[in-house]
């Protein structure tokens, strides 16, 4: 099993999957590892990504999919998954890959990316990012509030992993 935490800056992806990958003892991967200088940069100076920013990246990400897969390991991965075309590239048509969507208000989330510090992204982007979200259905991911405790919100992500 892959899943993969998702959502906008802000909501939590590293913390929850950090807490996902414990739980269920095994390896955990940020996605923003998977992007290149040129991207962090852009986004240090609060511009926005392109589709054409994010191919090669989701690409990258896909590939160490398959790789623990390859390896019969489960995983934890985050990835802001913004576009279901972007979670297509992630998930292919395969089964074994849960999206985790991580939902909060525009005002929470601000709130937390103000309190940040040491991280690459430009708070003044979640506007942008909020835009280019399409949220996705139940036929697509687990859904969770970021008003939970981390703990709660990875409690109710097993136990929603469980009754699918």
């Amino acid at each position: 099993m892959i899943l993969i935490a998702m959502g906008v800056s802000g909501a939590g992806k590293t913390r929850i999957g950090e807490l996902l990958a414990e739980r269920l003892n095994c390896s955990f991967t940020d996605g923003d590892a998977f992007h290149s200088a040129a991207n962090k940069e852009k986004m240090h100076h609060g511009i926005p990504l392109t589709d054409d920013d994010r191919w090669p990246w989701l690409k990258a990400i896909r590939t160490a999919i398959e790789e623990k897969q390859k390896a019969n390991e489960t995983a934890v991965f985050t990835c802001s998954s913004l576009k279901r075309s972007y979670r297509d590239i992630l998930r292919k048509e395969d089964k074994d890959v849960c999206f985790v969507y991580l939902k909060g208000t525009r005002e929470l989330l601000a709130q937390r990316l103000q309190t940040r510090t040491g991280h690459f992204f430009d708070p003044s982007l979640l506007q942008s990012q909020l835009d280019t979200l399409e949220e996705p259905g139940e036929d697509e991911a687990i859904t969770v509030s970021i008003e939970l405790t981390p703990e709660q919100i990875v409690d109710e992500t097993l136990a929603k992993i469980k009754l699918r």
